[in-house]
Order: C-alpha cells, then sequence, then structure tokens
C-alpha cells in the first residue's frame, strides 16, 4: 500500500514571476519548526528590540523608503537570500520608492519567533 504524502507550498510574487516553494513542516503539528505563535508580552518584549517596526494586528510592519522605484526593487531583491534561509516569506508592496514589509505566520495565525528573526535580518540590510 502507498503511503499518501502531502505538502504545504508558500507562494510568492516577485516582480510578476511566481515562485512555489515547500514548507519544510514539523512532524508533531504541522507547523514549520520555531513558528508557534507568541504571546502579547514576548511579542512586545521583541517589537522594543527592532527599531522602525510595529505590531498592527497579527502582523509586524515596516516601511522602507528609497530614493527611486530602481532602489525599492534592489532592496525587494536583496530580501530573497534571509528569506529562503529561513524558509519563511514576506507579504511585500512596492510603491514607487516605497517598500512595505509585512510578517505574520500564516499557519499559526499570528506572530511567532520567524517573524522576528526575519525582521532583523531585513533590518540589517538598510544599516
Amino acid at each position: 500500500m502507498m503511503k499518501k504524502l502531502t505538502t504545504k507550498f508558500q507562494v510568492v510574487v516577485i516582480c510578476s514571476a511566481i515562485l512555489i516553494f515547500p514548507l519544510k513542516l514539523a512532524h508533531s503539528n504541522n507547523l514549520p519548526a520555531n513558528s508557534m505563535m507568541l504571546s502579547e508580552t514576548e511579542i512586545q518584549t521583541k517589537v522594543a528590540d527592532l527599531p522602525g517596526w510595529i505590531v498592527e494586528g497579527a502582523e509586524l510592519k515596516r516601511s522602507f523608503k528609497f530614493k527611486n522605484f530602481v532602489e525599492a526593487v534592489e532592496f525587494v531583491n536583496q530580501l530573497v537570500e534571509p528569506a529562503e534561509s529561513l524558509a519563511h516569506h514576506p507579504d511585500l508592496e512596492v510603491v514607487y520608492g516605497r517598500v512595505d514589509v509585512s510578517l505574520t505566520t500564516h499557519d499559526a495565525g499570528g506572530l511567532t519567533n520567524l517573524d522576528f528573526a526575519l525582521a532583523e535580518k531585513i533590518s540589517q540590510l538598510v544599516k
């Protein structure tokens, strides 16, 4: 008898290209490793260490401003490596010289350590 395999995927759209990445799933709870939802106290402690980032509902957000569209898109391209290294991908909105980044762990229903780890890596890109 063959065992049915299931894989969850995350779809990322970058500059009109659609990329599909398999999520690495933890065996015990079908959530990516390190993605258990944080308490409100943990969230407030972690966001205090991330200048420029705010918590809005179940999302961690920050806007980055650039001189023009080209610089904004170059920044977006720099997000690929840190996002891939964590197997966690941001929601992005590019408006000319501004990039709005939103992070949340959809499968957990809120903010997790993955969101804060990616926010930290993103912040290091603009120092």
